[in-house]
């Protein structure tokens, strides 16, 4: 069999570098390591290691290092977004992905220095510009969050 007539494999994989060609979040904000499990137009599992020298825990809360739920739920909507850009082929084009809405939050376990979040995405509704997900933050088998949300890509950025 001929290699050249073997089609391209899909992206399935997001490391650090193509996170950041895809999504325009930096430090202290950039809040996914690694997007594993890639099903374009589908779903994503994004990998947090959840470290004691992040900016939140200084405050949140002293001596007792908890990550906020709503950072949970942004780095649920950081891995949505490369999901997103890998699906409509948006590597180094500068789209911007802002929530629209948070719906059915909650929170079931803490997430501390040392832990392991995998943010689990997947698509409710897939568009042009209006997506809408769920998402599960999961330690383990234990599930830390969920949520459903929408977002709403912006193709220029102004």
């Amino acid at each position: 069999m001929n290699d050249a007539a073997l089609p391209e494999p899909a992206t399935t994989e997001a490391d650090f570098a193509l996170i950041q060609r895809i999504i325009p979040h930096r430090f202290p904000f950039l809040l996914v390591d690694r997007v594993r499990a890639i099903v374009p137009g589908a779903s994503a599992v994004g990998i947090k290691n959840v470290t004691a020298n992040e900016p939140h825990f200084q405050g949140h809360f002293p001596g007792l290092p908890i990550m906020p739920g709503v950072t949970i739920i942004e780095a649920m909507a950081q891995t949505a977004g490369v999901l997103v850009g890998i699906t409509l082929g948006l590597e180094n084009k500068g789209a911007l992905v802002y929530f629209m809405s948070i719906e059915r939050g909650k929170f079931r376990r803490k997430v501390v220095p040392g832990d392991v979040l995998e943010l689990h995405v997947r698509v409710l509704r897939g568009g042009a510009r209006v997506w809408r997900f769920e998402g599960r933050g999961m330690v383990g088998p234990d599930l830390a969050a969920e949520a459903e949300f929408t977002a709403m890509i912006d193709f220029r950025r102004d």
